[in-house]
C-alpha cells in the first residue's frame, strides 16, 4: 500500500532524551471544564461525556471543552438532567440546547442515539447509575472497559484490519481514564492495573507525533492530511495511523522505563500529548467521521 505511518525510534530517543525522562505533570482537569462532586453523580456525568466524546472537527467553533462544559452547567442547573430516563428521551435539539450550542452538532443523530443507548442500558442492568458498572468491576480498569464494551455496543471501537480484528477502544478506555483521574485514583477511580489503559487513539495524538517526527507518513498520506482530505472510518490507513499511534507512545513508555528507570503510565503520556496538541491550533490532523474518536 505504501501509504501507511512509519515509526521512527531515533525521533523517539531524542524527545525521551530532551526531556530527560520525564513526562511533565499535566494535571486531569487541567482546564477547569468538568463536573466533580466526588460522588455518583461525577461518575455519571464523565460517561455521558465520554459517550459524546468524539468527532468535533466538522464544526470548526466546536470542541471537547464545548461539549464538557456544556454538560457540566446542565448538570448545575438541574441534578437530573442525565439521569437513565432522561437520557433516552432527548431529541437532537435538546441536546444542542443541553450543550448551549447554537447549530446541528456533527453527526448528530448519531450523537443521539448513542444517548438513548446508553441510557436504556444503564436502566435496564445498572439500576440507572453509571457508578453501578465501576462498583462491578472489582477494581480493575481492563474489567470495567470490557464491561462497558459488552454492555453499550457504541463503544465497540474495533476494525478489520488485512482480516484481523484490531480493538483501540478510545471512548471505553477514556472512561477509566476519566475516573482515574477525577477521583485522583481512589473511590470510583481507584484501580490496580490502569498501566493496562493504553493511550486513546484520537486524531490530536497521531498529529502531535507526527509534528514531533516520531511518525512518518508517505508524501500521499501527508498530502492527503494536509489537504483536509477525509479518510473513510475503518480503512487501512485509518486504522494504522491509530494504532501506531498507541505503538509509538508504548515504545516511548518502554524506554523511559529501559533507560531511566522510571514507571510512567499511558494515560500520564496522553494527556501530556494530548495538551500539546490542543494548544498547538495550526496542527493538521487526520480527518474522519467515526462515532469512536
Amino acid at each position: 500500500m505504501g501509504r501507511e505511518p512509519r515509526f521512527a525510534r531515533e525521533e523517539l530517543e531524542k524527545i525521551v532524551d530532551n526531556i530527560n525522562g520525564s513526562i511533565p505533570k499535566v494535571e486531569w482537569d487541567f482546564e477547569g471544564i468538568h463536573y466533580f462532586d466526588n460522588g455518583p453523580l461525577t461518575v455519571q456525568y464523565l460517561f455521558v461525556l465520554d459517550a459524546l466524546n468524539f468527532c468535533f472537527w466538522p464544526d470548526k467553533d466546536l470542541s471537547y471543552d464545548h461539549l464538557a462544559l456544556g454538560l457540566k452547567a446542565a448538570l448545575q442547573n438541574d441534578k437530573s438532567a442525565l439521569d437513565a430516563d432522561r437520557l433516552q428521551s432527548y431529541s437532537g435539539p435538546q441536546l444542542r440546547e443541553l450543550l448551549n450550542w447554537p447549530r446541528p452538532l456533527p453527526l448528530e443523530e448519531e450523537r443521539v442515539r448513542l444517548l438513548h443507548e446508553v441510557g436504556l442500558e444503564l436502566e435496564r442492568s445498572f439500576k440507572g447509575e453509571a457508578a453501578n458498572i465501576v462498583k462491578s468491576c472489582g477494581n480493575s480498569a481492563v474489567t470495567l472497559v470490557a464491561l462497558v464494551a459488552r454492555h453499550f455496543p457504541g463503544f465497540r471501537d474495533h476494525s478489520l484490519y488485512k482480516g484481523h480484528q484490531v480493538f483501540l477502544y478510545k471512548r471505553a478506555q477514556i472512561f477509566a481514564a476519566d475516573l482515574w483521574g477525577a477521583f485522583k485514583g481512589q473511590g470510583y477511580g481507584r484501580f490496580y492495573d490502569m498501566s493496562s489503559i493504553t493511550i486513546f487513539a484520537d486524531y490530536i495524538i497521531p498529529a502531535v507525533l507526527r509534528k514531533l517526527g516520531v511518525l512518518k507518513y508517505s508524501s500521499a498520506l501527508s498530502n492527503s492530511i494536509d489537504s483536509n482530505d477525509e479518510i473513510a472510518p475503518g480503512s487501512e490507513e485509518e486504522v494504522e495511523i491509530r494504532a501506531c499511534s498507541v505503538h509509538a507512545v508504548e515504545k516511548m513508555r518502554e524506554l523511559i522505563e529501559s533507560k531511566f528507570r522510571k514507571q510512567v503510565l499511558s494515560v500520564e503520556m496522553d494527556l501530556w500529548l494530548w495538551s500539546c496538541g490542543v494548544q498547538n491550533r495550526s496542527l493538521q490532523h487526520h480527518r474522519t467521521l467515526s462515532i469512536y474518536y
